[in-house]
């Protein structure tokens, strides 16, 4: 009896042993029947969340645009005094030197666009030059001459003697929206090609006084002086914008820049390419935007459109029987929506041929058929 009960009380003593160890070590063995509390499939559930995933590297786009943007330098012969004050400048002298050759000196950026050399840039960075040099992506410098420029997009087109050069590629141009990322290439303050983000802020931004024709497309990318002319690129590498001006109240970037869209300034491109100049349509006529006191004594349900101030005499306006206080409400059936509009709508009319210009005319809707003339050299902003 005394084996047994002796065998009983060492079974019991390692069974308790057994017991406590897997307590101590394995708890979740012990866990029958128990339900799962709510709290802990929660905390579970979040530490086994994936990390979030990095931002996206820009390298490729990078890499795929930046050989085709070169940097502008021009010179020009300037002994006025307010050349001697830039010349005084510790900014420029840090840059270029402290010399006494009176030639002025002024940099810019500019986009190859073709294999054979032909180079995109902004009208402004090139319009005093009596010199022009280009600094390529891999270190060759080059003349440029000048095939044409045009002052009221203030795009011009340059070309070097280079054959088999990197070019940039045009986007689409319906593929760009407001918060879509992009990148600023250029020549910032002459320290060398340089890219920074941002985003398209906006599009469609004129009534800004730079050129006659503004369409701009507004980023808060880096844009400096020494930018002006370079390349406004996706994240994709291709070209969506040349940059242009920026808001500023002390020289630098303040996260306003402009850019001039790449379907405007490979219309202006082909079209120097292939005149060597830009042609563009003329009626005559100097226009108003439509504003919410206008359109209520006009009897309009909306502002939109583009009030005829005055007609110049024996323009095609005239011609027409167009008169002041008219309306201009379409163009080809497409909607004047204001004074910029029907400025962009006229301009892309062929000389010389006959266009559809619908007004409002003591509230009635008439179509007047005009024979398009041809755009006169920039005196005045009248259309």
């Amino acid at each position: 009896m005394r084996k047994i009960w002796l065998t009983f009380a060492q079974t019991v003593t390692v069974c308790l042993g057994v017991l406590f160890v897997l307590q101590t070590f394995k708890p979740g063995l012990l866990e029958f029947g128990q339900k799962p509390i709510q709290g802990q499939i929660a905390i579970k559930g979040a530490s086994s969340a994936l990390p979030s995933k990095p931002a996206s590297s820009y390298k490729d786009a990078a890499k795929k645009a930046m050989p085709a943007v070169v940097n502008i330098f021009t010179s020009s012969r300037n002994t006025s005094n307010s050349h001697q004050k830039f010349m005084d400048d510790p900014l420029f002298k840090h840059f270029f030197g402290d010399d006494d050759d009176p030639t002025d000196n002024s940099l810019g950026s500019g986009v190859i666009v073709s294999e054979q050399g032909l180079i995109l840039t902004n009208h402004h960075v090139i319009s005093s030059a009596d010199a022009i040099e280009v600094a390529l992506a891999d270190g060759r410098k080059l003349p440029a001459a000048i095939v044409g420029t045009d002052p009221e997009s203030d795009l011009a087109l340059l070309k070097i003697g280079a054959d088999n050069l990197p070019f940039i590629t045009f986007a689409s141009s319906n593929k760009l929206d407001i918060g879509d990322v992009v990148l600023a290439i250029g020549n910032p303050f002459g320290v060398g090609q340089t890219i920074t983000q941002g985003i398209v802020s906006a599009l469609g931004r004129n009534h800004l006084g730079i050129n006659t024709y503004e369409n701009f497309i507004q980023t808060d990318a880096s844009i400096n002086p020494g930018n002006s002319g370079g390349a406004l690129i996706n994240t994709e590498g291709n070209l969506v914008g040349i940059n242009s001006a920026i808001y500023s109240r002390n020289g630098g970037s303040m996260g306003i820049g402009f850019a001039i869209p790449a379907s405007l300034a490979k219309q202006v491109m082909e079209q120097i390419a292939k005149e060597g100049t830009v042609t563009r349509g003329w009626v005559g006529v100097e226009a108003q935007n439509i504003t919410p006191e206008l359109a209520e004594s006009f009897g309009l349900s909306s502002a939109s459109g583009a009030l005829i101030a005055g007609v110049l005499g024996e323009s095609p306006a005239d011609h027409a029987g167009l008169k002041a206080g008219d309306i201009l409400i379409a163009i080809n059936r497409k909607q004047v929506i204001n004074s910029v509009t029907m400025l962009n709508l006229i301009a892309v009319l062929e000389p010389n041929k006959n266009a559809v210009l619908t007004i409002m005319r003591a509230g009635t809707q008439i179509d007047v058929d005009t024979l398009i003339g041809k755009r006169p050299s920039p005196v005045a902003n009248k259309d």
